[in-house]
């Protein structure tokens, strides 16, 4: 079973600094070959008939980083949208960019929003990049909107709140089925987690510049081994009991 959106695969890229200091390289060069596994991932997720895939660019904590390193991501990201918009366009891919923007440089804005108008069309496969992204402050933002909403004087249920949080979370890019982190650490990391709520978890040691277009697919091979029961019972148990009901 899986999202009614389709399939939803969500990656935490992480390793790119570690690969590079373990060759003696500086740390954008992690970062650089990065960008390529994200292309070859993205044409893998478009021959696997995955549906939405959201990647983990830059988190709201990555600000603490080197201010050189920094600098240098959002360079490579500005290249990234200005050199593989027309290809993704080509390919019927729909990009967007989810997380905060009013930290952004002008010139990185321009070049999501070109990026964006460029692929709006997009219906084989919808590609989001999480930029200065923070689940938690997603959340808060979201339940301020709420209950902004909520015509009511008293304080308004859980009840009341849960279904339209969701819906405000998950309207553009829907729950996650499989979440994968690369680079051998095993959390979160403040990545959707509403929205990962019954997302299966596949953690792997491979950094992710190593990342391939096998990787990818063994992935899926072993979440499509997994019995997703969401709080229910296994089939096999629940067939069992209407069996001897």
């Amino acid at each position: 079973m899986q999202s009614r959106e389709g399939l939803h695969v969500a990656i935490i890229m992480d390793g790119n600094g570690r690969w590079a200091m373990r060759r003696g390289l500086p740390r954008i060069a992690g970062h650089r070959a990065g960008a390529a596994a994200v292309r070859r991932v993205v044409e893998r997720a478009l021959d696997l008939g995955i549906a939405r895939l959201t990647l983990y660019a830059f988190s709201s904590d990555n600000w603490s980083r080197p201010p050189a390193e920094v600098q240098s991501i959002f360079w490579l990201l500005r290249a990234f949208l200005r050199l593989e918009a027309e290809k993704l366009r080509e390919r019927g891919v729909r990009l967007r960019v989810i997380g905060r923007r009013d930290r952004l440089s002008n010139p990185v804005l321009k070049e999501i929003d070109r990026a964006e108008s460029a692929t709006a069309a997009g219906s084989n496969l919808h590609l989001c990049i999480a930029i200065d992204y923070s689940s938690r402050d997603a959340i808060a933002r979201a339940a301020a909107q709420v209950t902004a909403t909520l015509a009511s004087s008293k304080v308004p249920s859980p009840d009341e709140i849960r279904p339209l949080l969701a819906q405000s979370l998950t309207m553009e890019h829907g729950e996650v089925d499989l979440l994968i982190r690369t680079g051998g650490e095993k959390r979160l990391s403040d990545f959707l987690l509403w929205e990962s709520a019954y997302a299966e978890l596949l953690f792997t040691d491979r950094m992710w510049p190593e990342f391939d277009e096998t990787d990818l697919t063994v992935a899926l091979e072993e979440f499509r081994s997994r019995e997703r029961r969401f709080g229910g019972v296994p089939a096999a148990t629940l067939q069992s009991v209407i069996s001897t009901a």
